[in-house]
């Protein structure tokens, strides 16, 4: 039987993220129910970091995630991780002017909105956040796994945890590749997080898969690659270039159980038109469309811990949509909950 101090479940960007940051102090194998890592929403993920996107500890840990992207650039010799994108808030009504009040972002008028991306229709009010960036997602996502491994840690896949149970202090955990022993479980599956609290006994944390649906259109326009990536600030729709096509979703949050997300062709459609209403691309040939889950509990702020009554079995999930931008401090802030230490000031959110 293998024994490890940690078993981490779940091969997104969460689990790796985690995974590379305790293996420095401890033995880790990460476990993946699929084939291959990053199959689900990490995978599907059109990331861009941003730090004006969500509440106040997600943009915190966003914020507090800055330098430490650099720093993993050199620690992991990845390629530059963030590639500057400015992100153009919008608000064509009433309720998007509301909420475009309450973003930390820069306010400019119509006119330097219609600068930046000149396919705009009416702008009533408009923001800029300079801080933004796209992601190279599997860069990040690769570079971690790789330096979990040369840290020492093992990567199972196709390897779901069947069944968990305590065994004295430790957890006993049936994979598909053979039993581990286990001093700590750090429970980072994603959408399915409260399914495998549930297979351990332990309870769950209120979890909610969302659905969100992205796709590549092409349109009557020429594209800019240079344009932001343009945003309805009540949250209903964005764009941004992507090559000579544009990734468009309508910012839908429909809700799922645990799955393979598939698109639904409304929700495609809906996209669309939301686009094609606030600009002049004329959005009409739909390249591909593509699904991932969000998945949030309540407050929807992260939830990284263990509950009192079942010690060593460490909640690392709910991350929403904002799990990539703030991976690299929100993956030390759950490596020192892990290990018992006090989280630095400069990635703790409370």
């Amino acid at each position: 039987m293998r024994r490890v101090d940690v078993l981490v479940i779940g091969g997104g960007i969460a689990g790796v993220s985690i995974g590379y940051e305790l293996a420095e102090h401890a033995d880790v194998l990460l476990a993946e129910a699929e084939p291959a890592l990053a199959a689900h929403t990490t995978g599907r993920s059109a990331a861009v970091y941003l730090p004006s996107y969500g509440g106040p500890v997600v943009r915190a840990l966003t914020e507090a995630s800055a330098g430490r992207y650099r720093e993993l650039e050199a620690e992991l010799g990845t390629p530059p991780l963030l590639s500057p994108r400015p992100v153009l808030w919008l608000a064509a009504d009433e309720l998007a002017a509301a909420h475009l009040a309450e973003l930390p972002a820069e306010p400019i008028s119509p006119a330097q909105a219609r600068a930046l991306c000149p396919v705009l229709r009416e702008v009533r009010a408009a923001a800029r956040d300079d801080e933004a960036s796209d992601i190279d997602v599997m860069a990040l996502h690769q570079g971690y796994t790789m330096g979990l491994r040369r840290r020492g840690g093992e990567v199972h896949t196709a390897a779901p945890a069947t069944a968990l149970r305590r065994e004295g202090e430790d957890w006993l955990v049936e994979l598909a590749t053979g039993p581990v022993l286990a001093a700590t479980v750090v429970n980072a599956a994603g959408a399915w997080a409260d399914v495998v609290a549930a297979r351990a006994g332990v309870p769950p944390v209120g979890l909610r898969p969302l659905r969100r649906t992205l796709a590549l259109a092409d349109g009557t326009r020429p594209v800019d690659p240079a344009w932001p990536l343009v945003a309805d600030a009540a949250d209903r729709f964005y764009f941004r270039p992507e090559g000579s096509r544009v990734l468009v979703s309508p910012a839908d949050e429909s809700p799922a159980e645990p799955c393979d997300a598939r698109p639904d062709e409304l929700d495609v459609a809906l996209a669309l038109e939301r686009v094609n209403q606030a600009t002049t691309l004329g959005l009409r040939t739909v390249h591909s469309a593509w699904a991932g889950l969000r998945s949030f509990v309540a407050d929807r702020e992260p939830v990284v811990g263990a509950w009192p009554d079942h010690p060593g079995f460490v909640f690392f999930a709910g991350q929403g949509g904002f799990g990539i931008q703030m991976a690299p401090a929100l993956a030390r802030l759950g490596a020192e909950v892990v290990l018992g230490a006090t989280a630095p000031a400069a990635v703790s959110p409370r």
